[in-house]
């Protein structure tokens, strides 16, 4: 057995992953796609995924999957993610997430996985009904960002706890191995809009999978639905403060103000030194505007790449290579400080 003690050192990289099922919304883009081809121009290696085995915790039609999963890369690619500068790929075509996954499922504790909100939210009152996957795919999204050694991650407030799970499993591993292994993956929570809300309830998240299409802005939506989807979003009598602090209590204010500031690429405080004491009937066509001025470029260039799915395709294909390059040997090491014996290279 090779030397287990040497401490490794992790050069710093970047991975985070959206669930290809339903479509891409505005909550999608400003919490995170915007983020991730912000920091493709940081320096430091970045690297996106389609988790497409996450779309499986619960039943998926595969027409409908394989599609969603193209749509999810259309969408990254035509809000600025590089192919070139990141790798971008789909979580099924690099087997070491999977492998990986199973070894976490041996190192993470039932207990922690019970304390997950999001499985007893997703699952409901009839949990014994819900996969296996469901309840234990917390492990796999630890993998995913594991088998990368990243060391930071993009998250909405909604995953802290999932990433607070990765880093107890790298530090259960690392102790029980008596090794300096996997890192402590840091989570990187920025900007304005990093948790759109709903545009029909102001105390809820903006979800592809809301009944309502009307309480979500989808990049897939052309200028004449995003306006109107805008014009409708519920919001009160009162006209806009003149201070942050006079949004409090408001929650469809507040999430219309961090929406502009996102799209704007501004500070909240600033939009309301702006719009200080006007009626949502002024703001509302103002930030219309600023919406459709940002998302119809991106809505084209996802209709002209949907075009080409072989494209897409490729794109994927071969950042699946350029992952696996990484995943692989990571994975091995792995097996080694495990103790399984390999006679063959993944």
């Amino acid at each position: 057995m090779t030397d287990q003690t040497n401490a490794v050192v992790h050069t710093p990289r970047v991975f985070s992953g959206i669930q290809p099922s339903g479509h891409l919304t505005l909550g999608n883009y400003l919490g995170a796609i915007r983020r991730f081809v912000e920091m493709q121009e940081s320096g430091i290696e970045t690297i996106y995924c389609m988790v497409d085995l996450h779309a499986i915790t619960v039943w998926q039609d595969p027409d409908a999957l394989c599609h969603a999963t193209r749509e999810l890369a259309a969408g990254f690619i035509a809000s600025g993610l590089d192919p070139k500068k990141s790798i971008l790929f789909n979580q099924s075509q690099v087997s070491a997430h999977a492998q990986l996954g199973w070894v976490f499922n041996c190192v993470a504790r039932m207990g922690w996985l019970n304390r997950m909100t999001q499985f007893k939210d997703k699952a409901g009152k009839n949990r014994e009904a819900a996969s296996v996957g469901l309840f234990a795919y917390p492990n796999l999204m630890a993998a995913d960002i594991l088998v990368y050694h990243a060391t930071h991650v993009p998250v909405g407030e909604d995953q802290k706890q999932h990433l607070e799970l990765t880093r107890d499993i790298a530090e259960k591993f690392n102790h029980d191995y008596k090794v300096d292994w996997f890192p402590i993956t840091e989570p990187v929570i920025e900007g304005a809009a990093t948790r759109v809300m709903s545009l029909r309830d102001g105390t809820k998240k903006m979800s592809k999978s809301d009944p309502s299409d009307m309480s979500r802005i989808n990049l897939t939506d052309d200028a004449d639905t995003i306006a109107k989807k805008i014009r409708k979003a519920k919001t009160d009598p009162e006209p806009l403060p003149d201070s942050i602090d006079g949004l409090e209590g408001r929650p469809e204010a507040r999430n219309l103000v961090n929406i502009y500031a996102g799209l704007s690429g501004r500070k909240p405080e600033d939009v309301i030194d702006e719009f200080a004491g006007a009626q949502f009937g002024q703001f509302k066509p103002k930030l219309a505007d600023l919406a459709v001025s940002v998302l119809s470029p991106i809505n084209a260039e996802m209709n002209r790449l949907m075009a080409d799915v072989a494209e897409i395709d490729r794109i994927l294909g071969d950042g699946a290579d350029r992952a696996a390059a990484i995943a692989n040997p990571i994975l091995e090491r792995t097996f080694d400080i495990i103790g399984m014996v390999r006679s063959r290279q993944l």
